[in-house]
């Protein structure tokens, strides 16, 4: 790069909209990676373990959702308890859909504004599926299994009765 080209912006926020955006058109669940130890995360600390929060961020499980080009913004309810949630793009690690486990490891930054300073161990956090606890869509993050596969679909546990 020359002294005269204009440093560009985080790529991170792009990336964290269209796979977003990817796995909602797809009909899947998205959920983020969060490293709840980054200045600036907001969430539960209830919720937080290992330093880390996986949030269910799917339209039907969170209210007034806004992903900028600093964080991303909503409202969640967490035990039956709506809290707001921010968490800044630099802190999201990872994001993925529930039922597949495919997304993405969010890249570091590379020397620019949003950087990400990360362990050794934690500079390529693994992405599990998560499983469902059938308490509801909105209820708040779900912690990875220990498994490595994603689960089987749920199916419905309703049945049509003559």
């Amino acid at each position: 790069m020359t002294d005269s080209t204009p440093p560009m912006t985080s790529h991170r926020p792009y990336l964290l909209r269209a796979l977003y955006e990817w796995i909602a058109d797809n009909g899947m669940t998205p959920h983020i990676l969060v490293d709840a130890r980054q200045p600036g995360v907001r969430v539960p600390a209830h919720a937080v373990k290992d330093g880390r929060i996986v949030l269910n961020v799917a339209d039907r499980a969170v209210g007034r959702l806004e992903m900028d080009n600093d964080s991303v913004r909503f409202s969640a309810r967490f035990g039956g308890v709506s809290q707001s949630v921010l968490v800044p793009v630099g802190a999201v690690l990872a994001i993925y859909a529930r039922e597949t486990g495919q997304g993405m490891a969010l890249p570091e930054e590379i020397g620019g504004s949003g950087e990400v300073h990360d362990d050794a161990e934690d500079s390529a956090p693994a992405l599990h599926a998560v499983e469902d606890d059938g308490s509801g869509p909105s209820d708040g993050p779900v912690d990875p299994p220990d498994g490595d596969t994603p689960p089987e679909p749920r199916r419905g546990h309703l049945r049509v009765v003559k």
